[in-house]
């Protein structure tokens, strides 16, 4: 059977997820067969497998770094925030429904079986298994019921690996306290130390590190730097989000809506030099983009009239009216329609909302359905019209993942064959001008959509197009990950983590 080591952090954002990505690429470097595993994942940053079952973002990043294709196996809980106090839950790629903080917490331990059967599998078909916790495991309200921190570790009998973050400060009262916290049989599972994203002289860290491995009686296997990588990283306080300056050639505003979802959907756009890409969440912030996005949400009536009430739709159908190129994605496609129904309350039980009006920028009508669409898709783009017509005939692939079916006139954006279930070929999205719209996720991966979108927009502002640093994505991709891997092979003791994996807990 497979060994495990697991990854657990004093809080959310330690890094625990780039971190169990730089283990899963070392270990496929070493040569071993090694999977991602996370029980249950809070994020509205998911994907579709091949077979058409959603999991979360991360341990896709994770098996992209481990060399091999995503599987639900690696996610059998994915939790999708649908409101502050309740999410949609999804039992092995599966939605099984939309509960309460409370409801989940009181039944969540029903799903234990689903959870071992997922890591049984893992564990049948490859050497070693690097293992996510979430949040922190000394959440002592919610310690009776874990599943994702020491429960998984204990049932998986993993040994634990605690990650502090010290680019934020605290870091030794993080690990004391976090350790304090624990039970005394958990306590012997923490097998190591690690402190993540450090700045500066590491012989000023050195007498505080000696001084944690006295107080804690686990020693420190590593210091991480703070790695400048170009890795998706899916939470929510993701420094992405902060950054608002524009230094590059062309200027491309994502609308950060207050359930943003899929939001690596983007990412591609800041591998290329010419292009700054900023989050924006106020009608002063927008400016005068060449490009403004609007993403996919988890609750898109909300974030419609959230965009209504901040000023930021004037701004958008300012932008409009003048010419400029608006992208909408999934949710934000939708938005761009004429209306938005929810007769059945798939999103949202308040009565005014119904039917809302939408941006009515492209002449769609969305309805929602109680039917999730979920597939994975490869297409073409066809008739383009407007500022983006060069993306004629460019290929792309990526996936659907929506509740809503929608009614579109005039001219659609792309073909698509949907390569999980049947291989139909359709329709997909509406392009009316510049403005345009696809219910696909992953649309801007291939190098070939980023690449022709980015000419066309430095041809617009009057720029030689042929200069543009075209990008191979996948390949620096692959750059990314082994960077992180010859960081942590440099700062983290790899012996003693086979030696921790070997004997096990």
């Amino acid at each position: 059977m497979a060994k495990s080591i697991m990854i657990q952090g004093t809080m959310s954002n330690a890094g625990k997820s780039i971190l169990a990505g730089g283990l899963c690429r070392v270990f496929a470097q070493d040569g071993y067969k090694v999977a991602p595993f996370k029980s249950q994942n809070m994020a509205l940053n998911s994907f579709i497998t091949k077979e058409g079952l959603e999991m979360g973002r991360a341990q896709v990043m994770q098996a992209e770094a481990a060399m091999i294709q995503p599987s639900v196996l690696m996610n059998p809980i994915l939790l999708k925030p649908t409101n502050d106090t309740g999410s949609q839950v999804i039992v092995n790629g599966e939605v099984v429904g939309t509960m309460s903080a409370r409801e989940y917490f009181a039944c969540k331990k029903k799903f234990v079986p689903a959870i071992l059967e997922a890591y049984h599998k893992l564990e049948q078909e490859h050497d070693i298994i690097v293992i996510e916790g979430a949040g922190s495991p000394a959440e002592i309200n919610l310690k009776s019921e874990d599943i994702v921190n020491m429960g998984m570790a204990k049932m998986a009998k993993a040994p634990v690996l605690l990650v502090g973050d010290i680019d934020r400060g605290g870091v030794f009262a993080q690990l004391l306290g976090t350790v304090l916290l624990l039970e005394e049989e958990e306590r012997a599972m923490v097998k190591g130390l690690i402190i993540n994203k450090f700045r500066g002289d590491k012989t000023i860290l050195d007498p505080g590190l000696r001084m944690i491995e006295d107080k804690v009686g686990i020693p420190v296997r590593g210091v991480i730097p703070y790695c400048h990588l170009d890795i998706d990283d899916e939470d929510s306080l993701s420094e992405r989000f902060t950054k608002k300056t524009t230094t590059g050639l062309i200027d491309i505003a994502v609308i950060r809506l207050p359930r943003i979802s899929n939001f690596t959907d983007f990412n591609p756009f800041e591998y290329v030099e010419e292009v700054s890409l900023r989050y924006v969440t106020q009608p002063n912030e927008l400016m005068d983009p060449d490009m403004i996005i609007i993403p996919g949400t988890k609750n898109t009536i909300e974030d419609l009239l959230w965009l209504r009430e901040t000023g930021l739709e004037a701004k958008i159908l300012q932008h409009a009216a003048r010419g400029k190129v608006i992208f909408g994605v999934c949710g934000g496609y939708q938005m761009l329609g004429n209306t938005i129904a929810d007769p059945d309350n798939m999103e949202t039980d308040k009565i005014e909302f119904k039917k809302v009006k939408g941006l009515g920028l492209l002449p769609i009508d969305t309805v929602f359905l109680s039917e999730k669409t979920r597939t994975r898709v490869h297409g073409t783009f066809t008739r383009v019209e407007g500022t983006l017509s060069n993306l004629c005939g460019i290929d792309f692939e990526g996936y659907e993942i929506h509740m809503g079916d929608t009614d579109s006139k005039g001219n659609p954006l792309t073909n698509l064959t949907d390569t999980t279930k049947s291989d139909n070929v359709k329709e997909d999205g509406n392009n009316v001008g510049n403005i345009y719209g696809t219910y696909v996720h992953g649309i801007f991966d291939m190098s070939g959509v980023v690449n022709s979108i980015v000419e066309a927009l430095l041809k617009e502002k009057g720029y030689d197009a042929t200069d543009v640093h075209a990008l191979n994505i996948q390949e620096y991709k692959e750059t990314q990950y082994n960077l992180l891997a010859d960081a942590i092979r440099k700062n983290l003791d790899m012996e003693a983590i086979y030696q921790i994996m070997e004997q096990g807990v």
